[in-house]
């Protein structure tokens, strides 16, 4: 049947029901989940329940996205259940007394993406038992090759001065083919898991194990105040870090670019970068002022 989801065995439809007996209060982690065979964004979706007053623990997931951003509205697109779309909600700022979560301040907010790259590393290595990496802040690595975006996007809450919410979208290609890779404007070339010689591509293990990841170590970093050296976050990141101890170049919104070792990251999320001339200087460089890195 044309159209039919059932056409391609190889990318077989997720299902709802599943999805939300694993995943959804009282017997996962989430508190609501929504499957929508089709969607412009999965962020969009999810940035609208929250200005809506949705409260925290919204999963949106989407066969297909028509319209799905990643960072500087970079495109990203994927053939129908040949790959993962997924957002959540996030409001790190409110205390939560029943988990004995105090709000976490915004400064910290920019491990948020970080913390989700590790949950996908985690994710994929247990599953498609594939080498994975990471390049700071939001691109997940398999052999050099782009294979996963990460979009973290804050909406303001209802009155000035409210902590805003957070949410965190993320793209993984599953099964997508060598002619279906979109193009990429950062200058790395696209894989998938499937083309990358994944001992698994059925994605609704590997959607389970990356939603769980998600929230334990949401959960860990909230337990701790949003501190990501207690948490552990910190020493996981940079152990799947491909860009520290490289060489990097960095171009800046005001169109300086700066070119030196990204020496580790800081505290707040931010990527250090150390520049030899004139003299050696470090620079924190946080993922929302800079244009690209390579």
């Amino acid at each position: 049947m044309p159209g039919s989801p059932y056409t391609d065995l190889d990318r077989p439809p997720l299902s709802a029901a599943r999805l939300r007996r694993a995943l959804v209060a009282p017997y996962g982690p989430w508190t609501r989940l929504e499957l929508r065979a089709e969607t412009g964004s999965t962020n969009a979706d999810v940035a609208e329940a929250a200005r809506n007053g949705e409260p925290e623990g919204l999963v949106v997931v989407a066969e297909r996205q028509t319209a799905g951003r990643g960072r500087r509205g970079r495109l990203w697109q994927s053939p129908p259940r040949a790959g993962i779309a997924t957002s959540v909600l996030l409001r790190p700022g409110e205390a939560v007394p029943d988990r004995g979560w105090l709000a976490a301040p915004p400064a910290g907010y920019g491990w948020l993406p970080l913390l989700a790259g590790v949950a996908l590393v985690e994710a994929v290595g247990r599953l498609a038992e594939l080498d994975a990496s990471l390049k700071w802040p939001n691109d997940l690595l398999v052999d050099g090759a782009k294979c996963a975006g990460i979009l973290a996007e804050a909406v303001p809450g209802p009155t000035p001065g409210d902590p805003p919410a957070v949410v965190l979208g993320i793209g993984l290609n599953v099964t997508l083919r060598a002619d279906e890779l979109p193009e990429n404007p950062t200058g790395l070339p696209a894989t998938s898991l499937q083309l990358a010689g994944a001992t698994a591509t059925d994605r609704d293990p590997l959607l389970r194990a990356l939603l769980r990841s998600l929230a334990d170590w949401y959960a860990r970093w909230r337990a701790v105040g949003g501190d990501a050296s207690a948490s552990g976050l910190h020493e996981a990141y940079l152990k799947v870090c491909a860009t520290v101890g490289r060489e990097v170049r960095a171009l800046l919104p005001d169109g300086t670019e700066l070119t030196g070792t990204a020496t580790t990251i800081t505290p707040e999320g931010h990527l250090a970068l150390t520049t030899p001339h004139p003299t050696p200087t470090t620079h924190s460089l946080p993922a929302a002022d800079l244009l690209h890195l390579r």
